[in-house]
């Protein structure tokens, strides 16, 4: 591949990508994130009634879950056509699949009206959401990252990251606002399935940016290199078989990298919403409000992070991130426990603080670590398998510590251990700021090894 390092494009050039990836993203969280509060606030009594509130709030979080369950198969399929069809495709159908499903939400019968067919309709539909979302994330870091250059690559890639606290916002936001102007009695009978229809609305907006950006340059070149090489009669095997092949080092470092901070997350901005609610017994305007003041910081700090590791390195901001929320974890719920609103919003936006330094270099991270031709499929399936064993499992273990124990600080010990396990990974990684994406880790291997261990060199004197 070319030698001369990813040439920046234009701000205004860049801005577009950027806009396609943030757009696209917030719009995506929006939906996922829109059925983890709803899954703390109402979906327990509409589609899983029971005597005990965090039982049922239980069987609601698991459904949460079948959601992450779906991403790594995403992360594959996606991974697989958007390395051999390119980015921009796949994040059209990324986006159309999540926006459809969740819309459908907003239209499905309750419990009451159906039976058990609310809860399996329910589960679908999020099935369908946590694959969409599984090429999501690959792809929009993935379609930024390989636009941008390398000196300033940890903060335009940072923008798509921003995604999800934007989601997270929007979603807040629109459960906040209903909830301030509705009575409990009509928020459950209808005024909740207001921002599930709205996503409709938001994905045109998104698809009408997304169809307007090119395709990644680097992925461009890579793709043309693949037809040559098919036409000389070389056959490539899929881009998921040549990542665990070569590059399964490589998953496990993302995959611990994003332990910490996927835990966290959920537990800082979901988990919160049943413990001020069903704990504390505080207002749920309580903890929806305090959730949208962090996210509002959280959005604005992202990028912040990314640009602080293209000066200083992906590893040490991450690193800031992971042992603040490892200490943070248990002064955290020591706030909370204050049921005190501004302490509480102070807690939530201090704790995403951390998480942003987690998070704003993941993208430029996590993309660096892997080569063109599988790089969506190696990003992918790090962060997705990832999702799994943390934020899939975190609120329903954070759920079931806190009724086993009724204590916080099992849940504490919980997020802490997540953080150093982050912490420890990152300790150990290879640093990757400014790496020339348009080449691959063997052609960059054998440049930095002397000019006489290179093959084809002629010894000195020979």
């Amino acid at each position: 591949m070319a030698s001369q390092g990813s040439a920046p494009p234009t701000r205004a050039g860049i801005g577009r990508i950027v806009a396609a990836g943030l757009v696209g993203t917030t719009i995506e969280w929006y939906d996922f994130f829109l059925y983890g509060s709803a899954a703390a606030l109402v979906f327990n009594t509409l589609f899983f009634p029971s005597s005990d509130p965090l039982v049922g709030t239980l069987l609601s979080f698991l459904t949460y879950a079948v959601g992450f369950a779906a991403r790594p198969l995403g992360g594959v399929v996606f991974g697989h056509y958007g390395d051999r069809l390119g980015r921009k495709k796949l994040l059209v159908i990324s986006l159309l699949m999540m926006g459809g499903a969740t819309f459908a939400m907003g239209l499905l019968p309750t419990h009451a009206s159906i039976g058990v067919g609310a809860p399996v309709l329910l589960t679908v539909l999020r099935l369908v959401q946590g694959f969409a979302l599984g090429g999501e994330w690959g792809g929009a870091v993935l379609l930024v990252s390989e636009h941008g250059g390398d000196k300033n690559r940890g903060f335009w890639a940072s923008w798509p990251q921003a995604g999800a606290p934007g989601g997270n916002l929007l979603a807040t936001g629109v459960l906040a606002l209903l909830a301030a102007v509705q009575s409990d009695e009509a928020f459950l009978a209808w005024g909740w399935r207001v921002p599930f229809l709205l996503s409709g609305v938001l994905v045109m907006i998104g698809l009408w940016i997304r169809i307007s950006v090119t395709e990644s340059p680097v992925f461009l070149e890579a793709q043309r290199e693949a037809e040559a090489a098919a036409a000389a009669g070389v056959e490539e095997k899929p881009p998921v078989v040549e990542v665990f092949r070569r590059s399964w080092r490589e998953v496990l470092t993302a995959i611990g990298t994003r332990f910490g901070e996927n835990i966290s997350y959920y537990i800082l901005t979901a988990f919160v919403l049943v413990y001020v609610t069903v704990h504390l017994e505080l207002p749920k305007s309580d903890a929806l409000n305090a959730v949208l003041i962090g996210s509002a910081v959280h959005f604005v700090t992202i990028p912040l992070w990314g640009a602080l590791s293209d000066r200083i390195g992906r590893r040490p901001v991450t690193l800031i991130g992971a042992v603040g929320m490892a200490a943070w974890a248990f002064a955290f719920f020591e706030m909370l426990d204050s049921r005190s609103f501004p302490v509480i919003a102070l807690a939530v936006t201090v704790g995403l603080l951390f998480h942003g330094a987690m998070y704003g270099p993941q993208a430029a991270f996590i993309s660096e670590m892997f080569d063109t031709k599988v790089r969506y499929s190696g990003a992918s399936m790090g962060s997705q398998l990832a999702s799994i064993i943390g934020g899939a499992l975190a609120p329903i273990i954070a759920v079931e510590l806190l009724k086993d124990y009724e204590s916080a600080l099992p849940v504490a010990l919980y997020m802490s251990f997540a953080a150093l396990v982050t912490a420890v990974t990152v300790r150990f990684a290879k640093e990757t700021r400014g790496r020339d994406l348009s080449r691959d880790t063997a052609a960059e291997t054998a440049d930095a090894r002397p000019a006489a261990e290179r093959p084809g060199s002629v010894p000195l004197g020979g």
